[in-house]
């Protein structure tokens, strides 16, 4: 198993083919030149020496050492084994609300940032701990599977927006249906869900789904972005403008946060309604809970010692650089002394 640490580097090595194809025009150009002042038989007894095999060598070996010294700085790893650890912590899943209504700026920079902000500092405050992320809408989607890679977590967390989900509305239902998946029946770990979300529209559903979380030992907890005042929806137009959503008498809507729907559902779950306006104190709260929180035994598989293999590129494309001094545009007597074509010399007398 390998790795690459930064493989952006990668795109250094189109300068190679550039190289050669400049190579090949001034080689060219030189020949077009010369032909202009004498003939070839002229110009071989001039320079006999010089040898065009050699000097298309000598640029293979020098886009050969270009590639080992790019390869380097990509710094390739190699793993050399699969190791089972064991871990002790909890799985978390985050149901994340990407509605139209979390576009809302009644809350600085908007609900949808600040739910990120929310979840992204709770992940840095984790352990050991597992964590997946489901965003919901009209419908329920899985943005990542539970994992250990919070690094993962945190990126496409970041990613996250309306535009994901192709219906409009509040699929609670579906969410928390979606993160049974989540869970291993396996593994007997402590089991969190956190919908983030500012309870828009959550009233018309019936959170059955509720109550087969509960059965399998999940805990609900919402944490509600919004203000009671509320707060128009921005909307970006063709043109990058913005407008705001309009109700079927155009006038603006305003959209409110619903903290009791929150509260009824972490009642339901076997959690708690946590305000989540005030980002420290949220953090605060849901790290004390996960702290307290029984952590039990799993284990994880990963490839471990990654060795870093640089340093073969550099000593391959160093002894290219060297090979590219040593090689000089000129036939090598010994190799014409063989005579492995046989060529004989024909004297005038």
């Amino acid at each position: 198993m390998y790795q690459i640490e930064e493989p952006t580097y990668f795109l250094y090595l189109a300068i190679i083919p550039v190289i050669f194809v400049m190579f090949l025009i001034v080689f060219w150009w030189k020949k077009k030149t010369q032909k202009q002042f004498t003939n070839s038989k002229l110009i071989e007894k001039l320079s006999p020496e010089k040898s065009t095999f050699k000097s298309f060598l000598k640029i293979i070996v020098v886009s050969l050492a270009l590639a080992f010294l790019i390869i380097s700085l990509a710094n390739p790893k190699m793993g050399t084994k699969l190791e089972t650890i064991k871990r002790q912590g909890v799985d978390i899943v985050f149901a994340l609300d990407v509605s139209k209504s979390m576009l809302a700026e009644d809350i600085a920079p908007s609900r949808l940032d600040k739910a990120k902000q929310i979840i992204t500092k709770i992940i840095d405050n984790l352990g050991s701990d597992r964590v997946g992320i489901i965003v919901y809408a009209g419908n329920a989607y899985p943005l990542l599977p539970i994992t250990t890679d919070h690094a993962a977590a945190k990126m496409f967390l970041q990613n996250a927006n309306p535009d994901m989900v192709s219906s409009q509305g509040t699929a609670i239902n579906e969410a928390i249906e979606r993160a049974l998946t989540y869970y291993d029946d396996n593994e007997q770990t402590n089991r969190f869900l956190f919908i983030v979300s500012d309870g828009e529209d959550h009233a018309e559903n019936d959170f059955s789904a509720i109550n087969q979380a509960v059965k399998e030992g999940i805990k609900t907890y919402t944490i509600g972005v919004g203000t009671k005042g509320g707060g128009p929806i921005p909307l970006k137009n063709t043109i990058g403008g913005i407008t705001y959503k309009k109700d079927n008498k155009g006038e603006v809507v305003i959209t409110k946060m619903k903290a009791q729907t929150l509260q009824d559902i972490a009642n339901k779950g076997k959690g708690k309604y946590i305000n989540g306006n005030k980002t420290q104190e949220t953090i605060n709260t849901v790290s004390d809970l996960l702290l307290k929180a029984e952590k039990n035994e799993f284990e994880t598989k990963q490839f471990s010692d990654y060795k870093d293999q640089f340093q073969w590129f550099i000593g391959f494309g160093l002894l290219f650089l060297i090979i590219d001094v040593l090689l000089l545009e000129k036939k090598t007597k010994w190799i014409q002394k063989l005579n492995l074509f046989n060529q004989t010399k024909i004297s005038k007398k």
